[in-house]
């Protein structure tokens, strides 16, 4: 990174917003108060973990402005753009803040996430955390982290971009669990023609690049890549097996794309989760390949982790 500017906008930073947060102090939500008042043990470190989170925002500000750094606040990961001319995007939280921030970042800026409750939260790619924020901060203004160009994958709707950032997977499936997902499985060479092509019945299926191959891929019996593959993965879940089929498992490389077409009137597309959503209708075309635009993630190790 360059020679920082005196007064110059350098970081943006966006914040999680805690479930005790959310629930308890913004949506006075009576079931969870019945539970916290209960000592449900699925509320126990509600608010355990949210006090960790306040600790590790009043030590990034302490941090910042030790540094005479100026930076931007948000708290709404998913409605999150990065600023013009940010040099760093600093995620408070785990993995589904840095998750949904991440849809707001382009390949120029790179991002560090702080793992604000370490003692309740994975934060696979955070490569910092709590009580460590500004050794971190400046290793990375200085370019000493390690710097992972992670893969992220692009998905259209009948040749439209739904979106040019997913960092984990998509999902396609029947709008209701419970029902068969009916469709078309293609996979499409470089020069647009289609090398293999099966009708199927099954749950829906996961595609996704590196990064969330130790997710749903994987619990639905994929293969965990290596962070620094470009491939994507796509993985059949539960598929009806009346005759053979080759296509349940399988890799996506370089300038191939894998195809959907839908059999159902109802289906959906998840991107990244259950926050972005899209309807797909029968004879609709989902079509997955490689984004232009990785995302640049600082201090995890060769192994993914921080």
């Amino acid at each position: 990174m360059t020679e920082r500017e005196p007064g110059a906008t350098r970081v943006d930073v966006v914040l999680k917003r805690s479930s005790w947060r959310k629930w308890v102090e913004q949506e006075r939500d009576p079931r969870i108060a019945e539970l916290i008042a209960a000592g449900d043990e699925t509320v126990r470190h509600m608010h355990a973990s949210h006090t960790d989170h306040l600790e590790t925002i009043e030590e990034v500000r302490t941090a910042l402005a030790d540094l005479g750094l100026k930076a931007r606040w948000s708290d709404g990961p998913y409605e999150f753009r990065v600023a013009e001319g940010a040099e760093l995007v600093l995620i408070v939280g785990g993995d589904g803040t840095l998750l949904g921030a991440s849809h707001g970042v382009g390949s120029d800026v790179p991002v560090l996430g702080v793992n604000s409750s370490p003692e309740y939260s994975v934060g696979f790619f955070c490569g910092a955390k709590k009580g460590h924020v500004k050794e971190s901060l400046i290793a990375a203004l200085e370019g000493k982290l390690r710097r992972s160009d992670l893969t992220r994958m692009r998905v259209e709707l009948n040749g439209q971009v739904l979106h040019n950032r997913v960092l984990n997977e998509a999902l396609f499936c029947h709008t209701s669990p419970a029902a068969t997902s009916r469709y078309i499985l293609r996979v499409v060479g470089a020069d647009d023609r289609i090398v293999a092509e099966e009708d199927h019945k099954s749950s829906g299926v996961w595609v996704g690049p590196a990064a969330g191959s130790t997710g749903a891929q994987r619990s639905a019996g994929g293969k965990t890549l290596p962070l620094t593959s470009s491939d994507l993965q796509y993985v059949v879940r539960e598929p009806y097996r009346p005759q053979r089929l080759g296509l349940v498992l399988g890799l996506i490389g370089e300038g191939q794309s894998i195809a959907i077409k839908s059999g159902m009137r109802r289906s959906s597309v998840f991107l990244d989760g259950d926050q972005l959503v899209h309807g797909v209708s029968i004879g609709d075309v989902v079509t997955m390949r490689r984004s232009p635009e990785p995302l640049i993630v600082l201090g995890l190790s060769r192994n993914g982790s921080a």
